[in-house]
């Protein structure tokens, strides 16, 4: 499975260590890795790479300059759909039409994914993981064209409860997302998400880091971070993903079919 990380705090933070961390867990997911620094009012920042975290020059230079930052998602990958391509390692990026960018950084397989299909000619890799993001960014379009208004910030947790409830029926959907101003995060994977809060800062890690007191994230159901603090917390909509090895064997011939 790939791993997640995300950090959102109030001011900004030296991240270096706990990015190398972080990274040192990528000899198990070594099919890519990426970096988005997030700065509100700016476009994301991304760094992104088709080789083991490990193994990136490029990787070990950005890790040698301080990186000083307020919120930023990180992802080490090991790829279950998708060849090993820069198109297919997170983190993925799309603009709602109000002009507002989504990034999103995924841990999971989406077993019962019709839904998404229609998004395979517009992609620019071949990730389930990209089509979930393409298609909570539709559901928000929807949403504001329905609306004829860009949504507040209830409005858009609104509808990314709903979506993600709807997605999580049947997959194995871990994720975390950010709007340019929130940060959400969704586990429907028993202890395969984590968080640590503490001095205005909240961090979540695939894995419990050496550092903080480490919690599971709130299980199936969104919640929102907004400068290190939980601001919101959907209801719990039930759809636990259990392993099941059979799943992953029809899902490798589904998209051999593609």
């Amino acid at each position: 499975m790939c791993e997640l990380l995300g950090v959102s705090s109030k001011e900004r933070r030296r991240l270096n260590d706990i990015l190398r961390e972080f990274y040192s867990h990528a000899d198990a997911h070594p099919h890519g890795w990426g970096l988005a620094t997030l700065r509100p009012g700016e476009a994301p920042a991304i760094e992104k790479e088709a080789v083991a975290a490990t193994a990136s020059a490029t990787l070990g230079s950005i890790l040698c300059e301080p990186i000083e930052e307020s919120a930023l998602l990180a992802h080490i990958r090991l790829a279950t759909i998708g060849a090993m391509e820069y198109a297919n390692c997170h983190p993925f990026t799309a603009a709602d039409n109000s002009g507002r960018v989504w990034t999103l950084v995924h841990n999971g397989t989406m077993f019962n994914g019709a839904e998404l299909n229609g998004y395979i000619g517009i992609q620019f890799g071949e990730t389930d993981s990209e089509r979930v993001l393409l298609h909570l960014v539709a559901m928000i379009d929807r949403e504001q064209i329905r609306k004829g208004h860009a949504l507040g910030e209830k409005e858009r947790f609104g509808v990314l409860s709903d979506a993600v409830a709807g997605l999580s029926k049947g997959n194995k959907l871990n994720l975390l997302v950010f709007d340019g101003e929130f940060m959400y995060a969704h586990a429907n994977f028993r202890d395969s998400l984590h968080y640590s809060a503490e001095g205005g800062c909240v961090v979540f890690s695939t894995r419990p880091l050496s550092h903080g007191e480490w919690k599971p994230v709130p299980f199936t159901r969104l919640v929102a971070v907004k400068d290190g603090e939980f601001v919101r917390e959907g209801p719990s909509h039930g759809n636990e993903y259990i392993y099941n090895p059979d799943d992953y064997r029809l899902v490798y011939m589904n998209f051999a079919r593609l």
